[in-house]
């Protein structure tokens, strides 16, 4: 793993991670056409660790909504009145949201690392026509404000079934919200608010676990925060220019990139440049 190479997959993190198209599968398949392998334990910490560059650029980025909500939230548990307000009520909404992508990506999460890239290249395919059948249904009408219980159960879920390679956790609860009849900016709004206990949760279990891995090869080292720096500072202009462009634009170019990145996967495996596992 070059610099160069680390730059390149960084920003590869930085654009995929929060547009409705599968960081995972980007980085995986980008990662191999640069010769890694992933077989190899170093490359597959540094995905795992990069990510954490994404995470961080969501909680700058919303600094001052997550510090109203958590304020909101303690000072309703230390009255008594722990949903009195909108922003207590949306964080208990968060957490609410949170359960079942950490309870169902901690019991499986051996089984989600075996799948291969032909699980990744149907996800995108299959999840790009989900997303393109709720811009086509959508009414577009609600707002965050009116998230509720039911809704973030329901995006919640979704963002679970996002622990399948090749899905986009921004993809699953964004989809999720505009077919419960959000706006797609409120949508993409909650699925962000909704990704900070998951993805910093997620970043340091997997930072405990993957940073052994290249503990002792400053070489992995360096290339891993040259990597995660670029993820961080690319993440966070990416979060501004989506939010603007679903305040405005459908969400079409996605389901085209969708689509197009998995039929792309699909033929680099079929003709042997990418392994099928």
């Amino acid at each position: 793993m070059n610099v160069l190479s680390a730059v390149l997959l960084g920003l590869v993190q930085a654009v995929t991670e929060f547009l409705p198209v599968s960081s995972t599968a980007h980085l995986l398949v980008f990662g191999e056409l640069l010769g890694q392998s992933l077989e190899d334990p170093r490359f597959r910490a540094f995905v795992d660790i990069i990510q954490s560059g994404t995470a961080l650029a969501v909680v700058v980025y919303f600094r001052a909504d997550l510090w109203r909500i958590l304020r909101a939230s303690l000072a309703g548990i230390a009255a008594g009145r722990p949903l009195a307000t909108a922003d207590a009520r949306m964080g208990w909404l968060i957490v609410l949201g949170t359960v079942p992508a950490a309870v169902l990506g901690k019991l499986l999460e051996h089984r989600i690392e075996a799948l291969g890239n032909w699980v990744i290249a149907g996800s995108l395919v299959f999840l790009g026509l989900v997303l393109l059948a709720a811009e086509r249904l959508a009414r577009h009408l609600r707002h965050l404000e009116e998230v509720g219980v039911r809704d973030a159960s329901l995006i919640g879920l979704a963002q679970a079934w996002a622990l399948v390679p090749g899905s986009s956790r921004s993809g699953c609860t964004l989809t999720a919200g505009m077919l419960l009849g959000f706006t797609r900016e409120a949508a993409a709004r909650f699925s962000f608010l909704l990704s900070v206990p998951i993805l910093l949760g997620a970043g340091a279990y997997k930072l405990a676990k993957t940073l052994p891995v290249i503990r002792h090869d400053p070489p992995w080292i360096a290339a891993t925060l040259v990597a995660t720096a670029v993820s961080f500072l690319g993440g966070y202009l990416v979060i501004g220019w989506l939010l603007g462009w679903l305040r405005t634009r459908s969400t079409y170019l996605f389901v085209g990139w969708r689509l197009a990145a998995g039929v792309a996967i699909a033929v680099l495996i079929a003709t042997g440049l990418l392994p099928a596992g």
